[in-house]
């Protein structure tokens, strides 16, 4: 029987969990939206999850041993002490997960944000295989990022790379986190749904928005090009602040390829002058990543 450990990736509106082996290759795997609750009792939640995993796999011919268990988590992470501080998207404060899950699962438990895993699942098998200086930004329901510096991912005691509440137009609209005109609103996905409902009534899909202004609508264009200036704001500032040469844009929204990264490309260079300009590319684990970081923290806690 194979030893595998459990990855689970609570996002803003879905859970993505896996069994994933030593070589990191995924026995088994689920997407479930995310419980409007989920902080109430997220214990049983990720459990079932992961009885539902190991159920499969059996069925499936392979039956697994699980020896551990990763969660990564949106917002503010204390991951010493396994408890989500904060999040402005799941509404949580103070959250013990990882005591909550390892009473009902009886293996140890190591919890993460979900875009440092991410970053940390690029650096072993993904785009950013050999990097030193690298920032990661996955786009989609909120917006964060995780920060590589001279081969180091920066956690900042759990308060580093939030940079989708960085103000970037303080006349824009609110932002769940209490500011105004944050990068998450005015360039998460979310963000870009709501304001092409509001331009024209109907609400679509940031990705279908995004194929609209290619095809030259007018609102659908305003609305991408407000979404890429914002994203080209907060990239400048932090190739300025903290010298990074490759940028790995992730999420929902990365899923556009050249029609986000070649607009996004072309603002950042007016933008840049004296700055060593990045590499600006998409991430390679898509929505992925977080999962497999969750199973790298698992597997290094072992």
């Amino acid at each position: 029987m194979q030893e595998v450990v459990a990855a689970v990736d609570v996002g803003g509106t879905r859970i993505k969990a896996a069994l994933v082996d030593r070589s990191y290759d995924v026995v088994a795997a689920l997407t479930v939206p995310t419980p409007a609750d989920i902080g109430a009792d997220i214990g049983s939640t990720l459990a079932s999850a992961v009885d539902g995993l190991l159920a499969t796999a059996e069925r499936d011919g392979a039956p697994s041993r699980l020896v551990g268990c990763g969660v990564v988590v949106p917002g503010l992470v204390d991951e010493r002490r396994g408890v989500g501080l904060w999040s402005a998207n799941l509404g949580w404060r103070d959250l013990p997960v990882r005591d909550a899950v390892a009473a009902r699962l009886q293996v140890g438990t190591v919890v993460g944000h979900d875009v440092r895993a991410g970053l940390l699942a690029e650096t072993r098998l993904g785009a950013a295989r050999g990097a030193r200086h690298a920032l990661f930004l996955p786009v989609g329901t909120g917006i964060a990022g995780a920060l590589l510096l001279e081969g180091v991912l920066i956690s900042g005691d759990g308060w580093a790379g939030e940079l989708g509440h960085m103000v970037i137009d303080p006349a824009g609209p609110p932002c769940a986190c209490g500011a105004v005109g944050c990068l998450e609103s005015l360039a998460s996905a979310a963000a870009v749904e709501r304001a092409y409902a509001a331009k024209t009534g109907e609400r679509l899909p940031a990705e279908r928005v995004a194929a609209l202004a290619v095809a030259g609508d007018p609102a659908a264009g305003w609305v991408w090009g407000r979404a890429v200036a914002a994203l080209g704001a907060a990239i400048a500032a932090t190739v300025t602040l903290t010298g990074v040469d490759l940028v790995l844009v992730g999420g929902g929204l990365a899923e556009s390829g050249e029609t986000l990264l070649a607009p996004l490309r072309a603002d950042l260079d007016t933008r840049l002058t004296f700055q060593r300009r990045p590499r600006l590319a998409k991430a390679a684990l898509g929505d992925r990543a977080g999962c497999l970081g969750a199973a790298c923290l698992a597997w290094d806690a072992l």
